[in-house]
């Protein structure tokens, strides 16, 4: 069923007809459909994230900082969920809970870009050539229209399909790193249960191994074998593992408390 939040500005899927467990983030390009096998029977919101789905994008270039203010909003009207996220969703999960880690119960996350890349060789300026012209059109004497084209040429499929802030908001997003926030999770008691593909290339298991141990005793790390970025049905199924867990060790401390 698809839900109205925060006066329009926010859209999710609910499932189930509980109190919400479960929150969901999905990855650059993609919706809340993506995160459906894994809540299909989860009291849940799959969450369309500015400038996605049924989402209106945001007026400005955000940051994951940004989008972490934004789902907090939401969070801070729920009983402490599980945050899940997925690629760009992860981005979000990652500094909500390092920011407000009282409104969440733990994360899951998958094929999370958490550590920043170096490019191939150590270098990180752009061809000589695609420099040359970018800054002939600073200068008004290169087209528009030839820049578009050789954006789409040098950019990645993402940058080339994005628009408007939306490709501004990817600049961001793809020049940030997560360390300080994972040190910050170390210390917050949330725990973070990370499910990976083998073969992820977008954000690969050994960049996945340095975050957890970044986040040390509160992490765990699955790598299901044969996957890669997407939500095939072998992480959908490690992915309802762990999240199931979350909540059930969630709901029997809340037992013990009483």
């Amino acid at each position: 069923m698809l839900t109205t939040l925060l006066g329009g500005r926010a859209f999710a899927e609910k499932t189930g007809s509980g109190p919400t467990q479960v929150v969901a983030l999905h990855g650059w390009a993609r919706n809340r459909a993506d995160w459906a096998p894994v809540l299909d029977d989860t009291d849940a919101l799959a969450l369309d994230l500015p400038g996605h789905g049924a989402t209106p994008e945001p007026e400005s270039a955000w940051g994951s900082a940004e989008y972490a203010d934004w789902v907090i909003e939401i969070l801070s009207t729920l009983d402490r969920p599980v945050l899940a996220g997925h690629s760009f969703g992860g981005r979000v999960a990652v500094q909500v809970a390092a920011k407000r880690p009282d409104l969440v119960r733990g994360l899951v996350l998958t094929g999370v870009p958490l550590l920043r890349r170096q490019p191939a060789g150590g270098g990180s300026k752009p061809a000589l050539g695609y420099r040359v012209v970018r800054a002939l059109h600073r200068r008004g004497l290169v087209s528009d229209d030839r820049m578009e084209a050789l954006r789409r040429k040098h950019g990645s499929t993402d940058y080339a399909a994005a628009r408007g802030v939306m490709r501004d908001v990817l600049v961001r997003l793809v020049n940030e790193d997560y360390r300080e926030q994972l040190t910050t999770l170390s210390t917050s008691g949330v725990p973070v249960a990370m499910v990976w593909g083998e073969h992820d290339t977008a954000a690969p298991v050994p960049m996945a191994r340095e975050a957890v141990d970044l986040l040390g005793d509160v992490a765990t790390l699955a790598v299901v074998p044969g996957s890669a970025h997407l939500l095939d049905a072998a992480l959908v199924a490690e992915l309802k593992q762990a999240v199931a867990v979350l909540a059930t060790d969630e709901a029997a401390r809340s037992e013990e408390d009483r």
